[in-house]
């Protein structure tokens, strides 16, 4: 049986692109770029990459990238926007909880809960982090955005799904304060008019969880900030106001 991200990203592509979250992308690829010093002889993976979004921005300034993800329809959407602009990427399906390189990255990426944190459990989210490490060099660095716990502590995360997105409705919510996770309802349509009822399983993640997983996954410094669309910066402290965090882990 298939979990809800995999059901969710079955010929979504297209209504995936129009979502007002992936509206930020080019200022948050100035940030990756600052962030490694504008050196382009790195090697960057992109996990989770979606329909390719950051590596495609990435590409277009002169990084070798490669992208992986979990849906085939996703990677195919990707593979066709490098295609038409001739940009050399190298998109893959493959699973966040299970690959590996030959080669390891000066940096990886993991953007607008691309993979992490939508695991059914918090092992396999763990996993993810895990050969997010393995596949770095030593000093490399992890850039992540993440789901902020803090935030359902004093919000309606059902009230804020609903206001930024055009592409479908969360209809129920119900999120526990045991496991930190948020349950609900989405409804949407897939590219081809296939109407969807999913049922949601979302962790969120408060601060000092997130720094023991990484040092736990074997990354030696982490910092923790806000999450801003289209504009990441270290001179954002997370709040309680953030739905999203930025992490910057280094091996």
């Amino acid at each position: 049986m298939k979990q809800w991200y995999e059901e969710l990203f079955q010929n979504y592509s297209d209504k995936y692109d129009n979502e007002g979250f992936t509206k930020g992308t080019s200022g948050e690829v100035d940030f990756i770029e600052n962030e490694i010093t504008f050196n382009k002889s790195g090697k960057i993976l992109d996990i989770g990459c979606g329909t390719g979004r950051h590596s495609v921005e990435l590409a277009r300034r002169g990084y070798n990238v490669t992208g992986i993800d979990l849906s085939e329809s996703m990677i195919n959407k990707a593979r066709s926007l490098a295609r038409k602009e001739n940009l050399k990427i190298d998109f893959l399906v493959k699973d966040a909880r299970n690959f590996s390189f030959d080669e390891p990255f000066d940096l990886a990426i993991m953007l607008c809960e691309g993979a992490f944190p939508l695991m059914e459990n918090d092992e396999m989210n763990f996993l993810i982090l895990k050969n997010a490490c393995s596949s770095l060099k030593s000093g490399g660095k992890l850039i992540l955005t993440t789901l902020n716990g803090l935030y359902p502590l004093f919000h309606s995360v059902k009230d804020f799904v609903n206001s930024g997105s055009d592409q479908g409705k969360s209809t129920e919510n119900s999120f526990d304060l045991m496991t930190f996770r948020d349950y609900s309802v989405y409804e949407t349509e897939d590219d081809i008019g296939m109407k969807k009822v999913l049922q949601c399983n979302e962790r969120y993640y408060v601060p000092s969880e997130i720094t023991w997983l990484l040092k736990s996954a074997g990354f030696i410094t982490s910092e923790i900030y806000a999450a801003r669309l289209g504009a990441f910066s270290k001179n954002d402290k997370l709040t309680t106001e953030d739905f999203e965090m930025l992490v910057i882990a280094t091996k």
